[in-house]
């Protein structure tokens, strides 16, 4: 059990995510591939989508690692670095038609589109992070509305921080992971068209990304009681309870109750007692 195996416990523990938090590496090598990885063509006898491996990681548990010579999908290929992108895609062709109005807006996306550099890596593994024998470079989980809510504030609770990513339509798993490594940032990305119709990733999920050295982070933040909880407490009372720093807020702006009295404000528990399931 290696350190982030922990934080993919304490994670999970915190957001209740619907399927396991992922640890994905970018293997260097060959040699880097885990003794108990699967490979698509050796052990499944096909190749796969990079959003189909994950989903083996992320829904039956399985560790996978994602060679060239397994690749299905050609963005992660691109994305990855394991082969140089052809003349077709960097003139957009890959989009246009069908999926833009000119070959230059194809161009556009396609010059634009995360990738490392052609050579660095020759594939990808993932596992659960609570399980992972490797370390990851980053950390996926993917998540609904309000758990994403939550990561959020867990990832905000070290340095108050917001973030900023970089979204689009297409190759899910490419985004998720390579501006996450590039940037050294935590992403947002939207799952593709692929991953919903190929790896049943359902229409309430996102994907929530973190680069290596702010798991710990994220982990230590999302126990903080700022963060909320899951499942999320609901009440539609009409001026409820101020936490005591809103309550001051208020006070220095001058607002008032409907009555035209202070707002003032309370504590948490208070606030908590004014709080109901539904």
């Amino acid at each position: 059990m290696n350190r982030f195996n922990e934080y993919g416990r304490r994670i999970e523990e915190q957001v209740r995510p619907k399927t396991y938090s992922l640890a994905v590496k970018m293997l260097e090598s060959e040699d880097e591939v885990p003794e108990e990885a699967k490979r698509p063509t050796k052990d499944y006898g096909k190749c796969l989508s990079t959003c189909q491996v994950f989903a083996l990681s992320r829904r039956f548990g399985e560790t996978v690692a994602q060679l060239f010579e397994d690749m299905w999908c050609p963005e992660p290929v691109i994305g990855f670095g394991l082969a140089e992108p052809p003349e077709f895609f960097l003139e957009g062709r890959n989009r246009y038609p069908d999926g833009v109005k000119t070959l230059e807006a194809g161009a556009n996306w396609a010059n634009e589109f995360p990738r490392f550099d052609s050579g660095k890596y020759v594939g990808v593994v993932s596992a659960p992070l609570r399980t992972a024998s490797f370390e990851p470079d980053v950390a996926m989980i993917y998540c609904d509305s309000a758990q994403l809510l939550k990561l959020l504030l867990g990832l905000a609770y070290e340095d108050g921080r917001d973030i900023t990513t970089i979204l689009g339509g297409h190759a899910a798993c490419v985004y998720a992971v390579v501006p996450a490594m590039k940037n050294g940032i935590c992403q947002v990305a939207v799952p593709c068209r692929g991953d919903r119709g190929r790896a049943g990733t359902q229409d309430d999920e996102m994907i929530f990304s973190v680069p290596k050295d702010q798991i710990e982070r994220l982990a230590h933040g999302l126990e903080q009681p700022g963060t909320g909880s899951i499942p999320t407490r609901f009440s539609m009372t009409p001026e409820y309870p101020l936490s005591e720093s809103y309550g001051e807020m208020a006070r220095l702006m001058g607002m008032k109750r409907s009555d035209g009295s202070e707002i003032g404000g309370h504590s948490a528990d208070e606030r908590r007692k004014s709080l109901q399931y539904r």
